[in-house]
């Protein structure tokens, strides 16, 4: 690869944004200054999410005053804390440590008074880990949708709005458990827009979707449901908490980080490097290989006209994009929108980009995504690997591998969504 303007390489500038971006949504960071005054009563910290303990970690160490509690989080993602207990339990399809965990949650807030604080730890993830079925359901059938749900190219807020509806605790429900305590909640955004009640599906937040909702997206993507999903949903029981409810008077959410944080740092980093930034935006959803294509475009015009920035420049973007699975291969989103991306730029010189999940986990897979340059594809035909076969095969992973390019981070222990960088140098 090229040098840039700051006599280093383009793959490790582009790690560089990828890891300030990251940096800038740890909560030890950015929890503290969200911290309320200690209560006349008891501090219980309940939370669900990627960066649930990490988050549980950083009020322990500025907390002044006792406190008890249990978050649950992925596998991976414990880190040590002294008076939060944490749970590690199965993302994205839930399992038994996660329903076990939801159980111990709901029951550490039953019998709280007006004078008592929850402090609710929520981020991304939280969906599958605080897996507590509705009425009639099983883990069984909690398993059964999210891995359809995850098949069928539906939006995180479609998901969500479904998850909701199948759920003894989110869509607010957690926090009517919590009534008549305060609750605080403070969230890590994943989710395009930052809307309060798709992140983990809102445990602690009202709901303005309905059931109908739920079931119109199940029968828009075609998604066959057992018989006691479709039972639930016709009733109003599986109803959420909606805004209003008195039961949530006493309840306040703050965002302590976002994705638009985490690419304004992307931002600043690039700039000290001398490449000029252009945020794109926080929100781009759709297919994968529909953004990664799209994203080409963008490039292709601006490394040719000087479209949205004269290079050197780097194009940034966020947001969650989807993935109707029809091939056999590993996924995920990240890889699948880097791959698109690199067959619809054609080797275009000059362009480079990483795609990668703040997390550190893209899909089912412990790699958080990958990277590209002008030679991806004459590397990956001289290898006698057809990017377009393994583009329709779902099997973005398997192609990063076979030529070296994947990004591997380890466990983040933060998560505001997909990171998308596109470095264009004077070619």
């Amino acid at each position: 690869m090229s040098s840039t303007p700051a006599a280093s390489s383009p793959a490790d500038l582009l790690r560089r944004l990828f890891d300030a971006a990251i940096a800038a949504a740890q909560p030890a960071l950015c929890l503290p200054p969200h911290l309320p005054e200690p209560p006349r009563g008891r501090t219980i910290v309940i939370g669900a999410g990627k960066a649930s303990a990490a988050m549980a970690r950083a009020l322990e160490a500025h907390w002044p005053g006792p406190l008890e509690g249990i978050v649950v989080t992925r596998y991976g993602y414990r880190v040590p804390c002294d008076r939060i207990e944490i749970i590690e339990a199965a993302h994205p399809v839930p399992d038994a440590a996660g329903l076990l965990a939801s159980q111990r949650i709901r029951a550490a807030v039953q019998g709280l008074t007006p004078d008592d604080l929850v402090i609710a730890l929520i981020s991304g993830g939280g969906s599958s880990l605080l897996v507590a079925p509705g009425e009639g359901l099983t883990l069984e059938h909690k398993q059964a949708i999210n891995t359809a749900l995850l098949r069928s190219g539906a939006n995180i807020s479609e998901m969500n709005c479904v998850r909701r509806h199948l759920s003894a605790l989110k869509g607010g429900r957690l926090a009517a458990a919590c009534h008549p305590a305060r609750v605080l909640t403070l969230l890590i955004s994943d989710v395009p827009g930052d809307q309060a009640e798709d992140i983990a599906s809102g445990p602690t937040v009202p709901d303005p979707s309905t059931r109908e909702q739920a079931l119109e997206i199940l029968n828009r993507y075609r998604i066959e449901v057992p018989p006691a999903v479709r039972v639930l949903l016709d009733s109003d029981a599986c109803e959420t908490l909606k805004p209003g409810d008195l039961r949530l008077a006493r309840c306040e959410t703050r965002f302590i980080t976002t994705p638009q944080i985490a690419l304004e740092a992307a931002a600043r980093v690039a700039r000290e490097a001398g490449i000029t930034p252009v945020i794109l935006g926080d929100d781009l959803e759709g297919e994968a290989r529909s953004v990664g294509t799209v994203l080409a475009g963008l490039a292709r015009h601006t490394a040719r006209h000087g479209s949205l920035a004269r290079p050197p420049c780097v194009l940034l973007s966020g947001g969650e994009s989807t993935v109707t699975v029809r091939g056999q291969g590993r996924g995920g989103r990240n890889v699948e929108c880097l791959l698109a991306m690199a067959i619809a730029l054609r080797g275009q010189a000059g362009v480079y980009a990483l795609t990668g999940d703040t997390d550190g986990v893209d899909g089912q897979e412990e790699i958080a995504g990958a990277l590209i340059s002008p030679d991806t594809l004459a590397r990956a035909w001289a290898a006698g690997i057809n990017p377009q076969q393994r583009l329709d095969d779902n099997d973005g992973h398997g192609f990063f591998e076979a030529l070296g390019d994947q990004v591997i981070t380890g466990p983040t222990l933060t998560n505001v969504n997909d990171f998308r960088a596109i470095l264009i140098l004077p070619s």
